[in-house]
C-alpha cells in the first residue's frame, strides 16, 4: 500500500502561510467595507443588502473553482494556479476599493473582491487534503486557523494603529480617510507576498501519483439523479410561498434573494433529473445531490455554526453599545467608545483563535475530532450567551476566549472530518460544495434575524447573540452524528 509521507513542521507552515494574506484581505473587507459604503452615501438600512454580495459570490465561485482545480495540471501544479490568480485579483480590488468615487463602484468592487478571495480560499482547503495524510490533516487545518487568527488581528487593528502613528483618520465629505486607504494598500501587499510564498515554497503531487495513494479509500459512485425533480419541486414551492409571504407581510427585502435562490436551485435539481449532458454544471449539481452521508451530516454542523457567526458579526456592535454602554445614539461619545471596544473584542477573539489553533491538535489526539469540536462549540456558545449576564464591557474579553476557541475549531475540524471521507479525485469540488453550508446560513441570518428580533424580542439585538450561542451548542451536538475517521487508517498513518 502506498501512503503519503508526513510533512515537516516547516513544510506545513509554508503550505498554509498564504492563508495569512487571504485572511488579511478578508478581515479588512469585514471591518471597513460598511464604513466605505456609508461614507459614499449608503443608508444604514441598505447595508445588509449590499453585504449579501459577499456570501452569494462564494456560493457561485467556490464549487466552480473546486471543479476546475480537480481537473487542472500545469507547471505550477493543481491548486497553486488558483491561489495566484485569486491573489492578484484580490490585490487589485484592495487597491481600488478605498478609491471608489461612488457607491455603485464600491458595491461592484465588493463582489469582485469577495469572488477573488474565494478563488484562492477554496483550493487552499483542498490543498491540505491533497498534501497531507489523514493523521496530519487536523494539524494542517489548525495551522490555517493560526494564520487566520494572526491575519485577522493585525488587519482589524490596522486603521487604529495607523491613526496612532499620525495618519489622518478623517476626510472630507464622500472621501475615505487615509488610515483606511493605507490599510488596504498594505493589505494588498501582504496578501500577494504571502500567497507567493506558498506558491514558490511548496510542491504538489502529480495526478497519477496522487491517485496512487491509498489514504483516501473513499469512492463516490455516479449519482442516480432520476429522482432529483422531487426535491426540486419542493424547493420551487417553498421559494414561491416565501415570495408570496414577503409581498403579503411586507417582510425584509433581503428575503427576496433567499426566495429566488430556492426557486433557482429547485429548477436546477429538476433539470438534473432530465439532462443527459456531462458538463460542469451537471457534475457539480450531481455531486451536490449525491454527496456522501458524512458530508450531509456535517452540513448541519456548518449550518448552525455559521448562523451563529453571522449573528456575531452583524449584531455585536448594536448589542454592546445599547446594553453595555447604554446608548443607541450613533453620534454620542458613549456609542463610539462602545463601537471601538467591539473592534478590540473582535481582535481579541481572533487572537484567542490563534492560541486555540496550537492546542487543537493536542485535543484531537486526546479526544478525537468529534469530541474536540463539540467542546469548542460549547465554549463558543457559552461565550455568546454570557453577553446576557455580563455588564462590565471589560469582562467581555473573557467571553471572547470561548468564541476564539469555537472560531478556530470551525475553521479546521469540520474540514478534517470532511477530507477524511472524500475521494481524492473530487476533493476540490466537494470542498466547494461544502461552502454552500457556510453561505446559506449567512444569507438566512442576514434575512431573518431582524424579523425574529422584532417579533419575539422587542428588537433588542443582544438576543441575536443569545440565539447564536444556542446555535453553536446545537452545532457541537450535530458533530456527534458524523463518523470519526477509522481507527485502522489512523493507526496505519501513525506507523
Amino acid at each position: 500500500m502506498t501512503r503519503k509521507p508526513e510533512l515537516s513542521f516547516w513544510q506545513i507552515w509554508n503550505m498554509c502561510f498564504g492563508f495569512l494574506g487571504i485572511q488579511f484581505g478578508f478581515a479588512l473587507q469585514n471591518a471597513n467595507v460598511s464604513r466605505i459604503f456609508q461614507t459614499l452615501g449608503a443608508d444604514v438600512g441598505d447595508i445588509p443588502a449590499l453585504w449579501i454580495a459577499a456570501p452569494f459570490s462564494g456560493l457561485l465561485v467556490q464549487p466552480i473553482i473546486g471543479y476546475l482545480s480537480d481537473r487542472t495540471w500545469t507547471r505550477l501544479g493543481r491548486r497553486r494556479p488558483y491561489f495566484l490568480v485569486g491573489a492578484v485579483l484580490t490585490t487589485l480590488a484592495l487597491l481600488c476599493m478605498p478609491n471608489s468615487p461612488v457607491l455603485w463602484v464600491a458595491a461592484g468592487l465588493l463582489w469582485i473582491m469577495d469572488a477573488s478571495i474565494n478563488i484562492s480560499m477554496e483550493p487552499f482547503r483542498a490543498f491540505v487534503g491533497d498534501q497531507l495524510p489523514p493523521r496530519q490533516r487536523p494539524q494542517g487545518y489548525a495551522r490555517q486557523s493560526f494564520f487566520i487568527g494572526v491575519g485577522s488581528v493585525v488587519a482589524s487593528l490596522l486603521p487604529w494603529l495607523l491613526a496612532k502613528l499620525g495618519v489622518s483618520n478623517v476626510a472630507g465629505e464622500g472621501a475615505i480617510p487615509d488610515t483606511v486607504k493605507y490599510a488596504f494598500y498594505l493589505g494588498g501587499v501582504v496578501l500577494l507576498v504571502s500567497v507567493l510564498w506558498t506558491v514558490l515554497s511548496t510542491r504538489e503531487y502529480p495526478p497519477a501519483e496522487l491517485e496512487a495513494f491509498t489514504d483516501n479509500p473513499v469512492e463516490v459512485s455516479e449519482t442516480d439523479a432520476s429522482g432529483a425533480w422531487r426535491f426540486g419541486v419542493v424547493l420551487i414551492v417553498a421559494g414561491a410561498a416565501l415570495l408570496v409571504a414577503i409581498g403579503h407581510y411586507a417582510l425584509e427585502k433581503e428575503l427576496y434573494l433567499l426566495a429566488g435562490g430556492l426557486v433557482l436551485f429547485g429548477a436546477l435539481f429538476s433539470w438534473l433529473s432530465l439532462t443527459r449532458t456531462r458538463g460542469m454544471l451537471r457534475q457539480v449539481m450531481g455531486a451536490l445531490y449525491g454527496m456522501p452521508e458524512s458530508m450531509r451530516r456535517l452540513a448541519g454542523v456548518q449550518f448552525f455554526s455559521w448562523f451563529a457567526l453571522f449573528a456575531l458579526w452583524i449584531y455585536t456592535t448594536a448589542s454592546v453599545t445599547s446594553v453595555h454602554y447604554g446608548t443607541t445614539d450613533t453620534h454620542s461619545a458613549a456609542y463610539n467608545d462602545g463601537a471601538n471596544w467591539v473592534g478590540v473584542l473582535f481582535a481579541a477573539y481572533n487572537a484567542f483563535a490563534a492560541i486555540a489553533a496550537a492546542t487543537i491538535p493536542w485535543m484531537v489526539r486526546r479526544w478525537g475530532l468529534r469530541a474536540s469540536h463539540l467542546v469548542n462549540c460549547c465554549l463558543g456558545g457559552a461565550g455568546l450567551l454570557s453577553f446576557l449576564v455580563i455588564r462590565d464591557p471589560q469582562w467581555l474579553l473573557l467571553s471572547m476566549v470561548g468564541v476564539g476557541f469555537a472560531w478556530a475549531s470551525i475553521l479546521s475540524l469540520p474540514y478534517a472530518l470532511l477530507s477524511d471521507n472524500l475521494p481524492a479525485t473530487k476533493m476540490g469540488v466537494y470542498m466547494g460544495i461544502f461552502n454552500f453550508f457556510i453561505v446559506i446560513p449567512q444569507l438566512l441570518a442576514a434575512s431573518v434575524l431582524g424579523l425574529l428580533l422584532r417579533l419575539f424580542f422587542h428588537g433588542q439585538p443582544i438576543w441575536a447573540l443569545a440565539m447564536g450561542g444556542a446555535s453553536l451548542v446545537i452545532a457541537g451536538l450535530c458533530t456527534l452524528r458524523v463518523a470519526e475517521p477509522s481507527a485502522g487508517l489512523m493507526a496505519a498513518e501513525a506507523r
